[in-house]
């Protein structure tokens, strides 16, 4: 029996989805192309027919968990008050729900270290979303110059992605609540000025 093009578009798309929430489970080493496949419910003998490479798969995987990362970002900077939108996404990142919801969670706590092993493909492609993330914050900084605000959101994720991380390593429990609240904290006091200091004469 032959299928549609349309019909094509769809396993594979189901393919990548089902990849992306395999890989921020079990890693990007974890899972052979069989395993990637079985994921989508098929067998591993389809596969050329949607992709040139295991790496192939794994770079759209990476792309299709980083863009839902960047839309939810979106919607729930939205959602908020101007003056709240960069907090709320700190506040909602550095949760116990998306610490204990790797599946569904930001990929880069989850493979950013195997990538960094990985092809040049993927490595580009987590770069390039990476960008685009960044991207989201700095519209979250209209009040800072753009190096500056380029600098504060590289931080801000780099200190969201390694506290998931570490909280991650830890397991659920009071060190990994108190690292999740340490980098809500940091990240999230982004635009406290320093004080003058009045001395009295």
């Amino acid at each position: 029996m032959r299928y549609g093009e349309n019909h094509r578009r769809q396993t594979h798309t189901r393919i990548v989805e089902n990849a992306s929430y395999g890989l921020r489970q079990r890693g990007a080493k974890g899972l052979s192309v069989v395993d990637l496949m079985k994921l989508a419910g098929l067998t591993h003998g389809g596969f050329y027919n949607h992709f040139d490479s295991r790496a192939a798969l794994v770079s759209e995987a990476i792309a299709f968990a980083m863009d839902q990362t960047t839309e939810r970002w979106k919607k729930l900077t939205n959602d908020n008050a101007n003056g709240k939108r960069f907090e709320a996404l700190v506040a909602d990142y550095l949760s116990p729900r998306h610490r204990d919801n790797t599946k569904h969670g930001c990929a880069l706590p989850a493979l950013a270290a195997d990538v960094a092993r990985s092809s040049r493909n993927e490595r580009l492609t987590l770069a390039s979303k990476l960008e685009g993330m960044i991207d989201v914050l700095i519209e979250l900084l209209p009040d800072e110059a753009p190096q500056q605000a380029r600098q504060i959101a590289t931080g801000a994720i780099a200190t969201l992605v390694g506290s998931i991380v570490l909280s991650r390593a830890v397991g659920a429990g009071k060190l990994s609540d108190g690292i999740l609240d340490a980098g809500r904290m940091t990240a999230g006091g982004r635009t406290r000025k320093p004080q003058r200091r009045c001395d009295k004469s």
